[in-house]
């Protein structure tokens, strides 16, 4: 072997050994940057407003702002494939402005990406497994389910105003008599209220007569007379029984042909007297109201319903109804009515349920609950308890359970609310374990505020101007 050949082998032997310890000792290099449980170290610090400024360690400039970390791939200019892909870029010195592709601030200086599973982990709140034991934390899956509901409001029972009846007199007269004198009292259809003289009412009586003799008079005569005669004595009974005269007293006046100085006011319906203007002797006018009276076979319990139960309630439902004076008691019957005006103060509306009250139990002004019982349909609906919302007014939130020690808040949409359970329009899916107790405590606990900033920012990052 040539003293030349042994140099040229030397010098391949030497090219190799590099060439291995170099692809060998690069993953090392790699790991190296990486603690063992997965999370990145940076390379170096630099400063935030030169980058040519740069620390081994975290350290702080003149102005006391921190310096930012560098990482191996924000020098290789490739995304690391455990942080997923960029949502947008936010401005390297925190300001509220970020933009959906790459650009630079006024200063020059890059905008800085955000990845996916960054803002994942920003969402995400951690307590410790002790703290969870302590605080009582329990969870309850989100499942479909039937909805229903019972609707339970107060009122108080009212006189139907279909049934309620005014008795006045058509004519002028005076109060000779009066038969149905308390408020109170219960009167029959037909029954005689009170005896009625009138000068005007014993003129009509004699119109009536003197009609009626004039037609058996003239029953000899020619036909155009009888005919005369007859529409006279007609049309004089009609205006008395316009007067309300009953048939029975129409029947004696024809029969005894003489003029009746008092007649009776009779009722024209059954019911309860519940105003009694009308005194003995006393002098009315035509239209003046004597008697008030309602009829209470059927009355209404109107009951005040909140804003967010009256898409349960529809009119026929069928409704059990507790009255306060007859404990042991329940009284059934429907919904007739749904106002169509809310109160602005309290936030209800006003709904009607007739009862029938054959006997009377049922008093205007009695005090009773209402329990209506309703379903949607066979239509199964996503819900979660309702203990596991946290509403602020603004928006409604839920916690998730990730795994042991990590929940995730999350925004959602409500729909329907049920006994102890309500509709998830938005935001949960099915399966997913929700917060249901100690989520107050987890929000004390913990850093809720900055979690729940974070679950909009990725959404609606600003627009590039």
């Amino acid at each position: 072997m040539t003293r030349q050949t042994a140099f040229f082998l030397v010098l391949v032997l030497g090219f190799g050994i590099g060439i291995g310890y170099w692809l060998s000792s690069k993953p090392s290099q790699t790991a190296s940057l990486q603690n063992p449980n997965g999370e990145r170290k940076p390379l170096y610090f630099r400063h935030p407003m030169n980058p040519k400024v740069t620390s081994p360690t975290p350290a702080k400039d003149e102005m006391g702002m921190d310096y930012v970390p560098v990482y191996a791939e924000d020098l290789s200019g490739t995304p690391p494939a455990n942080k997923g892909r960029i949502l947008y870029y936010r401005h390297p010195m925190g300001a509220a402005d970020t933009s959906t592709v790459p650009k630079k601030d006024e200063m020059g200086m890059d905008y800085i990406p955000v990845y996916e599973s960054e803002v994942s982990k920003q969402r995400q709140v951690s307590i410790s497994p002790e703290k969870i034991q302590k605080l009582g934390v329990k969870t309850e899956k989100a499942a479909f389910r039937k909805l229903a509901n019972t609707v339970r409001a107060l009122g108080s029972i009212q006189v139907d105003e279909r049934r309620v009846h005014l008795v006045t007199a058509k004519f002028e007269g005076w109060i000779q008599r009066l038969y149905v004198n308390a408020t109170g009292q219960t009167v029959k259809q037909g029954q005689a209220l009170l005896e009625i003289y009138s000068p005007e009412l014993i003129t009509a009586q004699q119109e009536y007569l003197i009609a009626l003799a004039s037609e058996q008079a003239l029953k000899a005569g020619t036909e155009q007379a009888r005919n005369t005669a007859g529409q006279l004595a007609q049309n004089a009974l009609q205006r008395l029984r316009f007067w309300d005269i009953g048939q029975a007293q129409l029947r004696n006046l024809q029969d005894r042909e003489k003029v009746l100085d008092t007649l009776p006011l009779l009722s024209p319906v059954e019911g309860v007297v519940l105003d009694k203007p009308a005194v003995e002797g006393m002098r009315f006018m035509p239209g003046e109201m004597l008697f008030r009276m309602a009829d209470l076979s059927t009355v209404w319990l109107v009951v005040d319903v909140y804003e967010q139960d009256l898409d349960w309630i529809k009119s026929g439902q069928a409704v059990s109804v507790h009255i306060n004076a007859y404990p042991n008691r329940t009284f059934s019957g429907q919904v007739s009515f749904i106002y169509p005006t809310m109160n602005p103060e309290t936030r209800t509306a006003k709904v009607r349920i007739e009862l029938p009250n054959a006997h009377g139990l049922l008093k205007p002004g009695i005090y009773g609950s209402v329990a209506i019982t309703a379903r949607d349909g066979q239509t199964e609906r996503l819900t979660v308890p309702d203990s596991a919302v946290l509403d602020s007014g603004t928006r409604q939130i839920v916690l998730i359970r990730l795994d042991e020690g990590h929940f995730e808040p999350r925004l959602v949409k409500l729909g329907r609310k049920t006994d102890g359970y309500v509709e998830v329009l938005e935001g949960v899916a099915n399966g997913e374990s929700v917060v249901t107790s100690a989520n107050f405590l987890i929000d004390a606990e913990s850093n809720l505020k900055g979690a729940l900033d974070g679950l909009e920012s990725p959404k609606h990052p600003h627009k590039e101007q």
